[in-house]
């Protein structure tokens, strides 16, 4: 695969939970070697190859569980704009980027995996720890039963994974693989990018504002699409004894909010 595709390394190669990694070049342009070590990472890169670079980072090459991708080299950062009064800015971003990744393609998708798989530990702890979990997990069962425009999904797109490309823009990497309801895409960006700004009330509100007008998502099927993935991504942290609140606060929010409007 390496002589295959001509590359030169550029730095020493790194591995993550679910993948091992190789920044190089490959004619000069700046890529970097991905290994899939999981299943779900093998699922996400045949997802990245059918993006084929609209809204996500360019394959150079592929083959199995191996992808040659385009690094992004801008200075930029999603997080860093959420960080210094840009959050707006940011959230738009994202918008645009999921828009793009979610637009029809002439090739049909590779297999991808059912959202109501992605929730399986959500019911369990909800059972386990109750309060706002219970009622994420009822509202996932709802929502799951009556999915609408029904795409294949990025599976976790926040502000660590749209990243500057420079002239190509902002560009999504590390999809999950799913398919589901277009609306869940675009509830992860709430619990991100740390604590204080995704907790803030304030904030949460006006991104619940700026996702309804740039994503022309219904906001009260926005907000229970907030509840159920932050009340997943709960059930991840506690399962794994992490003591991280931002999920369960934001799980918090949008039930308030659903509650304040009667939705």
């Amino acid at each position: 695969m390496m002589q295959r595709w001509d590359p030169v390394a550029e730095d020493r190669p790194f591995t993550t939970r679910t993948s091992w990694l190789l920044p190089l070049r490959r004619d000069g342009t700046p890529a970097i070697l991905k290994i899939a070590l999981e299943e779900e990472e093998k699922r996400g890169g045949r997802l990245m190859v059918w993006f084929d670079g609209k809204g996500a980072a360019p394959v150079l090459a592929h083959d199995q569980d191996g992808l040659l991708l385009e690094r992004a080299m801008g200075p930029g950062t999603l997080a860093e704009l959420a960080r210094t009064g840009r959050d707006d800015e940011a959230c738009r971003i994202i918008c645009r980027t999921i828009g793009v990744l979610h637009e029809a393609r002439a090739e049909p998708p590779p297999p991808l995996m059912p959202l109501a798989w992605w929730f399986g530990e959500l019911g369990p702890a909800a059972a386990r720890h109750g309060g706002v979990l219970a009622r994420a997990a009822s509202t996932t069962r709802e929502l799951l039963a009556s999915q609408e425009e029904v795409v294949p999904l990025h599976g976790d797109i926040h502000h660590g994974n749209v990243l500057d490309f420079g002239g190509r823009g902002w560009l999504a990497i590390d999809p999950k693989g799913l398919i589901g309801d277009r609306c869940f895409d675009y509830a992860n960006l709430f619990c991100n990018p740390e604590h204080e700004i995704a907790t803030e009330p304030a904030r949460f509100a006006r991104r619940v504002e700026i996702v309804e007008a740039c994503a022309g998502q219904d906001r009260a099927r926005l907000l229970r699409w907030i509840l159920a993935w932050a009340g997943l991504s709960a059930a991840w942290l506690l399962k794994d004894g992490d003591c991280d609140r931002t999920p369960l606060r934001v799980a918090e929010l949008a039930a308030a909010e659903i509650d304040r409007h009667g939705n």
